[in-house]
This record gives C-alpha cells, sequence and structure tokens, in this order.
C-alpha cells in the first residue's frame, strides 16, 4: 500500500498539544452534560480523558456555564490535568467572553458557528468580538460551519446568484458552495481582523456522508489551513458508528483532516467515552495511529460450532484493556502489537502466522489441539482446559521480552 500523504497544513498549537500535517491526527470530543453542573461535567471530562481524548469540548451557553467552567479549569490545572478545553460558544459568545475574560484567558480555544454569531450588521461585530478575545489571549479559533445552522445570508445570497444562471444547478449544489463560502468569508474576516493561520481551525459539518466528503473536498481544495473532521448528527449505535467512519476514512484517506470527532447520539447506558473509541479504531485501522494491540479473530462458520474461539477471542481483547495501562508505562511501543485468536484450520495457521503472536483454535473436526505461533513460527501446541491462561502466559512474556527492549539505553 503507498503511503497516504497529508494534505499540508500549518501547525495550530492549542494548550500543549499540536494539530496540523507535521504531527498526528486529534481526537478530541464533547460533553453532553450541562456545563454549570461542575460535578457531572467533570466526571465525564476525566472519563474522555483517560479514554484518550487529547481535547475537550463544553457547551457554554449562560453565565452559570461560564463561571463554572472557569471553577473547573482551575481545579483540572490544580490537579495536573492538563488536556486543552475548548469552549462552544453560540449566539452569545461574545458577551460571554467580554462579560468576563479570565474565561477567554482559561479556555485554550474557541469554537464559534459563523451562522450563530448574529444576524446583519450585527454579524461581523459579534463575530469581531470573539476573533479579537482570541488574539488579545493568544487562543485558537475553530470556525466550524454546521448545515443546520448554516449562514442565512450567505445560503440567500448563493441562491439569489443561482437563479439568475442560465442554467441553475442543483439544490445540492447551491448547499455546498453555501458551506464552503461560509466557512471561507468567516476564516477571512478573522485573518484580516489579526489572527493568523497558526490560530485557525476550520470545519464544515453535514449529516450525511456523501454530502460531507464533498464539502470537505472542496474545502481542502480551497484553502490550506487547518481541518477538524465530522460527521454531524451521525446518530446512534451501528448506524452512528459506521456512517462515521465511512465519510471519515474517506477523507482520511486523501490526506485531508488533522483532528477529529465521532458525533454518536447518546445511548442509555452506553459512556460518552464511544465516541473516543469509535475515533482512535478508525485511525488505528487505517494505520495512521495505534493506541491499543489489536486482536484479529475470525467471523466464524460451519466449521467453528464451538463458541471457545468466540469466547477467548473476547477475554483477550478484555485482558489487554485492563492490562494496558502498566502496558503502556513499561513496554513503550506496545499498540502496534498484532495478536490473532483464531477458530479453525481453514485461516487459522495462516493469519496466526501473520500476526506478532497467534492461536489456530481446533474447529469442529480437527485434532483438540491449538498451535501457537510467534514471529511467524509455530513455537507451541496447547491442548486441554489451560488454553487460555497459557496462551495469556505466553503473551505477556512476548510483550515483555520484545518491548522491554525498545525502553533500554
Amino acid at each position: 500500500m503507498s503511503k497516504i500523504v497529508r494534505r499540508k497544513t500549518p501547525s495550530v498549537q492549542i494548550g500543549g498539544v499540536l494539530l496540523g500535517s507535521a504531527h498526528p491526527i486529534v481526537v478530541q470530543s464533547m460533553t453532553d452534560t450541562p456545563t454549570a453542573d461542575q460535578s457531572a461535567t467533570l466526571e465525564q471530562t476525566l472519563e474522555l480523558i483517560e479514554a484518550g481524548s487529547q481535547m475537550v469540548r463544553w457547551t457554554i451557553n449562560d453565565d452559570a456555564a461560564a463561571e463554572s467552567a472557569i471553577s473547573m479549569i482551575k481545579h483540572l490545572r490544580a490537579h495536573n490535568v492538563k488536556t486543552p478545553i475548548i469552549g462552544d460558544f453560540h449566539f452569545n459568545g461574545h458577551l460571554l467572553l467580554s462579560k468576563d475574560e479570565e474565561l477567554a484567558a482559561l479556555l485554550d480555544k474557541y469554537r464559534i458557528n459563523p451562522g450563530n454569531t448574529g444576524r446583519g450588521l450585527r454579524k461581523d461585530e459579534n463575530f469581531a468580538t470573539i476573533i479579537r478575545m482570541a488574539i488579545k489571549y493568544k487562543k485558537a479559533v475553530r470556525i466550524g460551519v454546521n448545515w443546520g445552522s448554516l449562514d442565512k445570508d450567505i445560503l440567500s445570497a448563493v441562491m439569489d446568484d443561482n437563479s439568475k444562471l442560465p442554467v441553475p444547478k442543483s439544490i445540492k449544489e447551491v448547499m455546498y458552495q453555501a458551506m464552503v463560502e461560509s466557512a471561507l468569508e468567516s476564516c477571512h474576516y478573522a485573518l484580516e481582523l489579526g489572527l493568523s493561520d497558526e490560530k485557525l481551525v476550520l470545519s464544515a459539518k453535514l449529516s450525511v456522508v456523501q454530502d460531507t466528503i464533498e464539502v470537505y473536498e472542496r474545502l481542502a481544495r480551497a484553502c490550506g489551513y487547518v481541518l477538524h473532521l465530522g460527521l454531524t448528527e451521525a446518530g446512534g449505535g451501528i448506524k452512528g458508528v459506521a456512517s462515521s467512519a465511512a465519510a471519515l476514512s474517506v477523507l482520511l484517506q486523501q490526506g485531508i483532516g488533522d483532528t477529529m470527532r465521532v458525533s454518536l447520539t447518546p445511548e442509555p447506558g452506553v459512556s460518552r467515552t464511544r465516541e473516543v473509541e469509535v475515533c482512535q479504531e478508525i485511525l488505528q485501522s487505517m494505520g495512521f495511529r495505534y493506541f491499543i494491540p489489536s486482536v484479529v479473530s475470525c467471523p466464524g462458520c460451519g466449521r467453528t460450532k464451538s463458541v471457545y474461539f468466540q469466547n477467548l477471542a473476547k477475554e483477550i481483547r478484555e485482558y489487554i484493556s485492563f492490562r494496558m495501562k502498566d502496558w503502556r508505562e513499561r513496554y513503550p511501543g506496545v499498540e502496534v502489537l498484532k495478536i490473532a485468536v483464531m477458530g479453525c484450520v481453514v485461516n487459522g495457521p495462516g493469519e496466526s502466522m501473520h500476526a506478532d503472536i497467534g492461536i489456530s483454535l481446533p474447529g469442529s473436526s480437527e485434532d483438540p489441539s491449538a498451535p501457537v505461533f510467534i514471529d511467524g513460527k509455530k513455537c507451541a501446541v496447547l491442548k486441554g482446559d489451560a488454553i487460555k491462561d497459557d496462551f495469556i502466559r505466553m503473551l505477556e512474556d512476548y510483550v515483555k521480552e520484545r518491548f522491554s527492549k525498545v525502553s533500554k539505553p
């Protein structure tokens, strides 16, 4: 596979995190708790950070949220939590940031939507106020256009111009044009006000996969600024995961995107950290970044009527998750480890040989033994009731032997 070349973008520093083509693609998420509820918001923020969110965004929509944000950021920094916190502003961001400049100084980035900063003559001044605060406190700004709240003035202007054409463009084409123009017009105004390229991030989110891909491709061709990827209103469950993966993977494959969020509808009993996990899985499956050892396992068929291999694959994934905190500290680079847990002789031995360490469990008509392969070579055959424990012991030995060498001088 040929190496994917990232679209060239400047470095944007947000707290201690760097965005841009010279840096790894950054994963971020957003809390869904009322920001004024400090206990709930801090708890969820720390959960997201623990899961791997490198930046966390909070809604700041009124005075109570603003006061809470100030208190929480101070609390996080006092406890040595350095993850950048982003303030998400709509409608009244200019008022909140001006009213309490401590908020403006403590936040690491402001996210604003040009469709929600006011209408008519008020729009430019409200927008300009936020940009001036960002300049004053040396903060980055994400100008995030969203189809659900697209600037009505720009949309009307594009529609008017389209109606005058000999052959008017389709409604969808008008939408694409308006999205890109909104992002670029706001971007150019921010630059005129004095915001530098190194403080600017753009996004243009839609809820339909193909529309999202099209608009981001156009935006990437039209400018060289850092882009934040996302499929807005992706939905929940399998639909939200699949749609987000489909849209973002196509863009990432083209080298488009410097930071990303997967926006999933919350589900009862499902942690908000699912957003982070999906981002990580997308990046890892495409080979951009590695977060946790991968477990390759077969889907099962008529040869694998036993559920033993299914249970073992699940138990190995759970064991890895349990061990990662310690492994990450003691064995740098362990994230790239590839493990295979296969269920029969058809693909089992071959897939296990391609993995760093793999086991091929017997199918329904095979000899009840499980060969283990390490670095492409058959090194053991496990039998009996202790297969899981024996394989885990071999896995631990392999991790120690291979990755402890990395940390030695």
